[in-house]
């Protein structure tokens, strides 16, 4: 592989979140809806895994493109755990080496937390790293997708990660996917979350599987390789989902049952962030690419430098290049990366564009792009009805922690708030959160306390 050119500065963005993959889509795990295992397919005689020369070539390049003091070194997977501990104190390395003056360095670590134990978890103390940590809720719902290569759940090897993780005491946010298996328990997932782990960081990820008519009975088995050794690449086209893929409007109802517990009791003490992306939306300030009104800020690199428009979006049409050829911040800035970029505002349905909370939402991810609109308009988001019941739902209690921040109150004085409104409602009445349910069965019922990870099962 040719050596890295020397550094020509390139307009680009000033700051942005790469994620890196050094062990590509290799993973100790065989997660059903795991989209990624087939990127494999990309390289199919490569070993992927990061050497270090391309290590230190991200590092560089990536301190050099920043024209911020904060810069984000983040590790996505497959998992990133398969790398060893060795890789990851010889990133730090790199970073103390090519780190200028002022610059800041968050390090954030996505994983299945299966191989983490107290030596992973006092180096990634050591050096700060906040952790994500997939797990989708109590055991038989975290069991029903994300198993072993012998299809086995691996809830209990999860928690003793957790475990290890608290008791080094390393930031941690709980990642968990909204899927088929969870979309209908919302608060009994997020009271786990809260309750029996004791997390307050959260952060919840709708599973949207794309397939087209043709390869979706294929697709409903899973994106790893089959017992036949046929294989699909997964890439964002077709108009069919898997069976795994989150019902647009179950994904609002699972939204706004976390919304309706938290806002009673939460509020400052637990952080979901969806609800903080949403309450920033309110001042127009958007600090997740999803929602923002244009991306391009969240490439992804592959283990041998190959860096893509976005971590979705991972397949030929999308590579901008590989850092052993040109620079990082030359791919960033180019004119492929850009419209890629603008694509997300320059493309919304006139639906979104009419629509009363498309400050809040701006159309969604692209990935999310392949339905229909209400006159039959191509391309828009099929999360689109659940996330229109979630914005409009929460807009009272919104405004009310928006008015507390602009008056430079405490966003949780909207507890009070709410607690006044419940002192009106009656034992029968329907719930606020609109699923149908009476308020003394719903909301308006205290949450068993007993959510411990030895007692949580998926019932309601």
């Amino acid at each position: 592989m040719a050596a890295s050119p020397e550094f020509r500065p390139a307009e680009g963005p000033p700051r942005f979140h790469l994620l890196a993959k050094p062990s590509g889509s290799t993973c100790n795990l065989d997660c059903t809806y795991c989209f990624f295992l087939s990127k494999e397919a990309l390289y199919p005689d490569d070993r992927q895994r990061m050497t270090e020369a391309t290590l230190e070539a991200y590092i560089r390049q990536l301190l050099e493109s920043h024209r911020t003091p904060e810069v984000t070194v983040a590790w996505q997977g497959g998992e990133p755990t398969l790398m060893g501990l060795d890789f990851f104190r010889k990133s730090v390395e790199f970073v103390e080496k090519y780190r200028r003056p002022g610059q800041q360095i968050e390090y954030t670590f996505q994983t299945n937390g299966v191989l983490l134990d107290d030596t992973w978890c006092a180096f990634l103390k050591q050096h700060e790293f906040l952790v994500g940590l997939s797990v989708d809720g109590p055991r038989e719902i975290h069991n029903r997708y994300r198993v072993n290569k012998g299809g086995e759940g691996t809830f209990d090897q999860v928690v003793r990660g957790w475990e290890h993780l608290r008791r080094h005491g390393v930031e941690v946010n709980i990642l968990c996917t909204v899927n088929a298996a969870n979309q209908d328990h919302g608060r009994k997932v997020y009271c786990f979350f809260r309750d029996g782990l004791g997390a307050r960081y959260m952060q919840f990820i709708p599973i949207v599987e794309r397939s087209t008519p043709e390869l979706l009975p294929l697709a409903n088995l899973g994106w790893s390789g089959q017992p036949s050794g046929a294989r699909v690449l997964y890439t964002q086209t077709g108009s069919a989902v898997t069976e795994r893929t989150v019902v647009s409007e179950r994904h609002g109802q699972f939204l706004i049952d976390i919304f309706e517990e938290w806002v009673r009791h939460d509020v400052g003490e637990v952080f979901v962030q969806f609800f903080d992306v949403t309450l920033n939306a309110m001042f127009g300030r958007h600090t997740l690419c999803i929602h923002a009104p244009t991306c391009g800020y969240g490439p992804a690199l592959e283990h041998n430098g190959d860096l893509y428009s976005c971590d979705h979006f991972v397949e030929p049409g999308f590579r901008l290049g590989n850092i052993h050829e040109t620079h990082m911040r030359e791919l960033m800035a180019s004119s492929q990366q850009r419209r890629f970029g603008l694509d997300k505002r320059d493309r919304l349905t006139r639906q979104c564009q009419e629509c009363e909370v498309r400050p809040l939402c701006n159309g969604g991810c692209p990935k999310d792009r392949f339905v229909p609109s209400h006159d039959g308009e191509p391309g828009h988001n099929y999360l689109c009805q659940g996330l229109f019941r979630f914005f409009t739902h929460t807009q009272p209690a919104m405004r009310v922690m928006a008015g507390l921040l602009q008056q430079n109150r405490p966003a949780a004085g909207v507890m009070a708030w709410i607690a006044a409104q419940d002192a009106k409602r009656r034992r029968n009445d329907t719930c606020p959160c609109e699923n149908g349910r009476k308020w003394k069965h719903c909301h308006g019922r205290d949450v068993p306390q007993s959510l411990s990870p030895d007692t949580a099962s998926a019932g309601a």
